[in-house]
C-alpha cells in the first residue's frame, strides 16, 4: 500500500496499527519482520481469547453454590478470583504491547518522511535483534514480578470487597460474593461493634506510631549529645552497652520482657514486694492504658541504641568550626546544642524519622510477643481486638483465627493509602530521584 513522504499519511498509518498490530509494518513500511512478530502476537491472543473470556465470567460471578457436588469439584472462588486477575495481567500486558506497536509504526513512518526512504530489511532485523536481546534478560524479571508482586497484591485489594469470611463463605465449601462497598461501610461506618473496635485500634495505632517514633528518637538524640558533649570516659563501652537491646532479636527480648511484667509471678513485682514497695500487685500488662504505657517504654529501651549511633554519626560530620565559631561569639553549650547541632542533625535524618513512622505503624514484633495484644476490652469478644493490638496485630487475628479475611484485607488497603504518601515522600528524597538516575 502506498504512502505519501509528506506526513499526510500518518492517519492511515496509526489507523492500519490500531486495527491489527503489525498491518502498517507489513503493508505500509515494508519492515515484514518486526510486522510479522506483532502479528504473530495478536493471532496467539485472539487464539486465546475463549480461554480468557471464561476465566473473566468465572471472575464476575466467582463461582456457583453446588452442594449437591463433592467439596473437590465445587467451585472455588479463590481460584477464580487469582486466575481472572492473571489474565487481567496478561490483556494489560498484550494492550500495552499494542501501544507500543502503533507508536512504533508512527515512528517508523516519521523517519519515512523525514528521509524519503524506507529502512532496508537489513536494519530493520538488526533493530529488533538489538532490541529482543534487553527484552529477553528482562522478561523472567518483568514475568516474576507481574506474578509474585502486582497479582497477589491486585488480589489483596479484590478480597476488600468480597464477604470472604468464616462460617458461610468460606472456599471450597462455599461461594465468596462480590459485595462492593460494603465491608468499608460496616467496618468505618456501621456503628457496630466492629467499627468501634477499628476506630479504637485505629486511633492507639497512630498514637502508637508517633510516640514510639519520637520518644525513641529523641532519647537516642539525648543520649548522643551526652556522649559527645559531656566527657564521659570510655564513650564507646556505653555505646556498646545502648546498642545491644537493639541487637538482640526483638523476640527473644520481648518475651523477656513479657514474664518480666507479669502481674503474678513476674521479677518486677516480686522485686518491689521484696523491697518494701509494693503490698500487692500491679497488672503492668493487664490493664489496657498502663499495658500501652508500658509498649511505648520498652520500644524506647529496645529501639532508642538505633537512633543514638544514627545521631552520633550525624554529629561527627558537622563542621568542628561551626562550635568554635559560636564559641568564639560567646554561645554557650546550650545555644550550640539548640542553634547548630539539633537543626543539622534533624535536617539530616528527618527522612529516617519517616521511615521509623511507617514501619512502627506495622511494627507486628513489638505488640504481638509482648503482650499478644492483649488485655481484652469491651469489643473483645466479638472482634478480639485487644487492649494493646495496633491494625497488624489485629489482621493477625482476624486472618488466622476469626478468618474474616474480608475486614483484614479493607483494614490492609487503609494501611496501604495511609502509607503510599510517606513511601512517595522517602523515594522522593532519595539521592538517585533527586539527580535523576530513575
Amino acid at each position: 500500500m502506498r504512502i505519501e513522504p509528506d506526513g499526510s499519511s500518518e492517519k492511515k498509518v496509526t489507523v492500519m496499527a490500531s486495527c491489527f498490530m503489525g498491518l502498517s509494518h507489513i503493508l505500509c513500511l515494508k519492515e515484514y519482520v518486526k510486522g510479522a512478530l506483532f502479528a504473530l502476537l495478536e493471532i496467539l491472543f485472539i487464539a486465546m481469547i475463549p480461554f480468557f473470556s471464561g476465566k473473566i465470567v468465572n471472575l464476575i460471578t466467582l463461582g456457583s453454590p453446588q452442594p449437591d457436588l463433592p467439596v473437590k469439584l465445587r467451585d472455588n472462588s479463590m481460584f477464580m478470583l487469582i486466575d481472572g486477575i492473571l489474565v487481567l495481567s496478561v490483556i494489560a500486558v498484550f494492550v500495552a504491547v499494542y501501544v507500543i506497536s502503533v507508536k512504533s509504526a508512527r515512528s517508523s513512518y516519521r523517519d519515512y518522511c523525514r528521509t524519503g526512504r524506507f529502512v532496508s530489511q537489513k536494519a530493520s532485523v538488526a533493530e529488533v535483534t538489538n532490541r529482543a536481546f534487553p527484552l529477553t534478560g528482562l522478561t523472567p524479571c518483568l514475568i516474576m514480578l507481574l506474578v509474585f508482586v502486582v497479582v497477589p497484591l491486585v488480589f489483596s485489594i479484590a478480597v476488600a470487597f468480597t464477604n470472604y469470611s468464616a462460617p458461610n463463605h468460606i472456599t471450597p465449601n462455599n461461594t465468596v460474593d462480590w459485595v462492593g462497598m460494603q465491608n468499608f461501610k460496616e467496618l468505618i461506618l456501621g456503628g457496630s461493634s466492629w467499627s468501634k473496635g477499628f476506630v479504637r485500634i485505629a486511633v492507639w495505632t497512630l498514637v502508637w506510631a508517633v510516640l514510639s517514633t519520637f520518644t525513641c528518637y529523641f532519647g537516642g538524640l539525648l543520649v548522643a549529645v551526652q556522649l559527645n558533649e559531656s566527657g564521659i570516659k570510655a564513650p564507646s563501652v556505653f555505646r556498646f552497652i545502648f546498642i545491644l537491646p537493639y541487637a538482640v532479636p526483638s523476640v527473644i527480648t520481648m518475651l523477656v520482657w513479657r514474664n518480666l511484667l507479669n502481674g503474678t509471678f513476674g521479677t518486677v513485682n516480686r522485686t518491689l514486694r521484696v523491697l518494701g514497695l509494693l503490698d500487692g500487685t500491679i497488672p503492668w500488662l493487664g490493664n489496657a492504658t498502663l499495658a500501652q504505657l508500658m509498649c511505648i517504654l520498652i520500644n524506647l529501651w529496645a529501639g532508642f541504641g538505633y537512633f543514638m549511633m544514627l545521631s552520633m554519626g550525624t554529629m561527627t560530620a558537622i563542621p568542628k568550626d561551626l562550635y568554635e565559631a559560636a564559641k568564639i561569639d560567646g554561645a554557650n553549650s546550650s545555644q550550640i546544642l539548640k542553634s547548630i547541632t539539633l537543626p543539622l542533625v534533624l535536617y539530616q535524618t528527618m527522612p529516617l524519622i519517616i521511615m521509623s513512622f511507617t514501619h512502627n505503624i506495622n511494627n507486628f514484633g513489638i505488640i504481638y510477643f509482648l503482650t499478644g495484644g492483649d488485655p481484652t476490652v469491651a469489643d473483645s469478644t466479638t472482634t478480639m481486638a485487644g487492649g494493646t493490638d495496633i491494625l497488624v496485630t489485629w489482621i493477625y487475628k482476624l486472618t488466622i483465627t476469626l478468618q474474616k479475611y474480608n475486614y483484614a484485607s479493607v483494614i490492609a488497603v487503609l494501611i496501604f493509602v495511609v502509607l503510599v504518601p510517606f513511601a512517595i515522600y522517602q523515594f522522593r528524597n532519595t539521592k538517585a530521584y533527586k539527580e535523576g538516575e530513575v
